[in-house]
C-alpha cells in the first residue's frame, strides 16, 4: 500500500494515549516499522487517581479561556509536568510486566492530553513535555503529532486511520469496512479495498459525541465517572424530540473531514430530565450521530468494528446494532486489543514520524497534502524513575 510507504527496520515502540475521557493512560508496545506490524507486546492502563482526574478537568477549563498555547498559565505548566511524570510511570509499569528495560525500547509515541482542539483557529493543544519524558525514561520520544497537520490546513484528527488500514490489510474479511472508535468523542475510519495491488481508499472524521456527555451526566447523577454497563440508560426512556434537536446541529451535514472538541456538545439539552431518561437520551444521540455519518460514505460498510470505551456499554452497543443493518462487533473479533488500539496507533505513528513517513492524508484530516508530523526528542543523560 503506497499510502503507508516502503518497509523498513522493525523497532520496539511504546505508544501512550490519554484520551478525552480523562480516565487514565493507555500504554502499549508493538514491533513495527510504521508500515508493517510484526507483533504486539504487552499493554496496560494506568488509571488517574481522583486528584489527578480533577487536575486534568480543571486544566480543560483553564485552557478553554486561553487564546493560544503560548505563555500558558502556571497551573497548566505544572499540570504538564505532572502529566508527563504519570506517563513515565506508565512506561516503567509496562516494562515491568515483561522484565524489559528502557534499553530494549527504541521509541515512545507520546500523544499527551488534549486540552483543547481548535483547528478552525489554527491550533490544537496536547499537553505533555516530550523532552522531559525522554529524560525520565532514557528513550527517544516523538510527540506533538497534530500541529503539522493543522498548519497544513487539516483538522489535526483523526490520526489513527492509517493504523486501522494497516491492521485491516493484514487480515481482510470485507472489502468495505467501518472502524468506529467511541472515546470521549466518536470517530470513524471508512476503508475500501480494491484489488490486492491497489491501495485502499480511506475516509475518516468525527461522527459526533462519544462517552464524554454520558460520563459527565453519570458523574452528576451517580457520583461515578461512567454509566456502568449502560445501566442508567437501560432504565430510562429516550426523549426523541431532544435527540432530534441536538441532531439539528449543522455539524452533521458538514462534509468530512471534520473534527470536534470534547465540549462542542454538552448536557444542557437534557437538564431537567430524570437521571435515567437523560442517560437514555444521550445514548441515543450518540447512536443517531453514528447513523447519520453513513450518509458521508461513498459505499455502505459490510461490517462495523467498534473500539474505545463505548464498546463496553451494552446498552449503547445494543442500540447501535438495532440501527445499523449489518454486522456491528467489538474489534476483539478481529483479534485486536480494543483498549490498547489508540496507544498502539501512536506507537505506529511514532515509527512513521521517525522515518519521515506521512501521518495524515487529505481524505482523513483535510490537510492540503500528505503531511509528515511529530517532534523527536532524544534523551540526555541517564534515565531515572520519578515517583508520582
Amino acid at each position: 500500500m503506497s499510502v503507508l510507504g516502503e518497509d523498513g527496520e522493525i523497532k520496539c515502540v511504546i505508544g501512550l494515549m490519554s484520551g478525552t475521557s480523562m480516565d487514565g493512560i493507555d500504554a502499549a508496545m508493538i514491533y513495527t516499522d510504521g508500515v508493517r506490524i510484526e507483533r504486539h507486546g504487552p499493554s496496560m492502563t494506568l488509571p488517574y487517581n481522583p486528584e489527578m482526574r480533577e487536575k486534568v478537568k480543571e486544566g480543560l477549563k483553564i485552557a478553554s479561556g486561553c487564546a493560544g498555547k503560548e505563555n500558558p498559565p502556571e497551573a497548566i505548566t505544572q499540570l504538564e509536568q505532572d502529566l508527563t511524570d504519570w506517563h513515565a510511570e506508565a512506561v516503567f509499569e509496562l516494562l515491568e510486566m515483561t522484565g524489559q528495560s528502557p534499553t530494549d525500547v527504541d521509541l515512545i509515541g507520546f500523544h499527551g492530553q488534549t486540552l483543547t482542539h481548535k483547528p478552525d483557529r489554527g491550533w490544537t493543544w496536547q499537553l505533555g513535555d516530550g523532552g522531559r519524558l525522554a529524560g525520565l525514561t532514557g528513550i527517544t520520544v516523538v510527540n506533538d503529532f497534530r500541529t503539522a497537520d493543522v498548519a497544513a490546513g487539516g483538522e489535526g484528527a483523526p490520526l489513527v486511520p492509517l493504523y486501522h488500514a494497516a491492521l485491516l490489510a493484514r487480515a481482510r474479511r470485507h472489502n468495505v469496512v467501518a472502524v468506529l472508535n467511541i472515546g470521549g468523542v466518536a470517530n470513524v475510519t471508512w476503508v475500501k479495498f480494491g484489488d490486492d495491488e491497489d491501495e485502499p481508499e480511506i475516509i475518516a472524521f468525527d461522527t459526533g459525541p462519544g462517552n464524554a456527555m454520558l460520563d459527565d451526566w453519570a458523574e452528576i447523577h451517580t457520583g461515578k465517572p461512567v454509566d456502568t454497563d449502560g445501566n442508567l440508560a437501560a432504565r430510562g426512556l429516550s426523549h426523541e424530540e431532544v435527540v432530534m434537536g441536538m441532531m439539528a446541529s449543522p455539524y452533521f451535514d458538514e462534509t468530512p473531514p471534520k473534527t470536534l472538541d470534547r465540549d462542542d456538545f454538552n448536557i444542557q439539552a437534557v437538564r431537567g430530565l430524570s437521571a435515567e431518561d437523560g442517560a437514555a437520551t444521550l445514548t441515543n444521540f450518540v447512536v443517531e450521530s453514528v447513523v447519520s455519518a453513513q450518509s458521508h460514505f461513498p459505499a455502505p460498510p459490510e461490517a462495523w468494528y467498534v473500539a474505545g470505551g463505548g464498546r463496553h456499554n451494552p446498552t449503547l452497543m445494543r442500540r447501535l446494532r438495532r440501527r445499523i443493518p449489518v454486522l456491528v462487533d467489538p474489534v476483539e473479533v478481529l483479534g485486536w486489543r480494543g483498549d490498547a488500539l489508540e496507544a498502539e496507533a501512536f506507537a505506529f505513528l511514532a515509527a512513521r514520524a521517525e522515518r519521515g513517513l506521512v501521518l495524515s492524508v487529505p481524505s482523513t484530516t483535510g490537510c492540503s497534502e500528505p503531511t509528515i508530523g511529530g517532534v523527536l526528542h532524544e534523551p540526555r543523560g541517564r534515565f531515572s524513575r520519578r515517583a508520582r
